[in-house]
């Protein structure tokens, strides 16, 4: 690689967020090997990770709780490349959408992704219920405060107002 090509690819790296959920069986294995995959992945690399927080079913209530936490990565790959990854990693690990907001092996949500804005049928970014949702919020926050602390703030201001916070209580700390 020449340094053209290197200064390209270093320009092309974006910073992403993504909330992860499990409330299936092993729900902390889902969410380590859903990491791991992405990981494994040529042009992702996962930065920085919160704790895990076991939190309330939101939506369809009739589960059981649910493992979220949130996690950094830098990427090479676009929005809409990022997002078909996070697909193909959710159906290796054998997620079904049966019941909207139902019981799932994992979910991954592309929370952010560098400042894009998108307003698309497949691709909201920033996705449009983080703001709403503690079980989003306190993770997003926790892993935006290991290296970006004034992103984290104005989030902290939707935390406030957000409904559930007490469904979500610490799990298991991940530093």
């Amino acid at each position: 690689m020449n340094d053209g090509d290197m200064q390209s690819a270093i320009a092309a790296l974006e910073r992403a967020y993504i909330g992860l959920g499990s409330n299936i069986g092993d729900r902390e294995r889902f969410l380590t090997e859903a990491v791991r995959l992405l990981q494994q992945h040529p042009q992702i690399r996962v930065t920085g990770q919160s704790s895990l927080y076991e939190t309330d079913p939101v939506g369809y209530t009739d589960q059981g709780p649910f493992l979220n936490m949130a996690i950094e990565v830098t990427t090479t790959l676009s929005p809409e490349q990022l997002l078909e990854q996070l697909m193909e990693t959710e159906r290796e690990l054998g997620r079904v959408r049966d019941i909207r907001w139902g019981p799932r092996t994992i979910d991954l949500d592309m929370l952010m992704y560098g400042d894009v804005r998108r307003q698309q049928p497949e691709l909201t970014l920033p996705h449009p219920r983080m703001h709403e949702r503690a079980f989003v919020l306190i993770p997003l926050i926790e892993v935006l405060e290991l290296h970006h602390q004034p992103q984290a703030e104005p989030l902290r201001a939707f935390l406030e107002r957000a409904e559930g916070k007490e469904g979500v209580t610490l799990w298991k700390k991940m530093q």
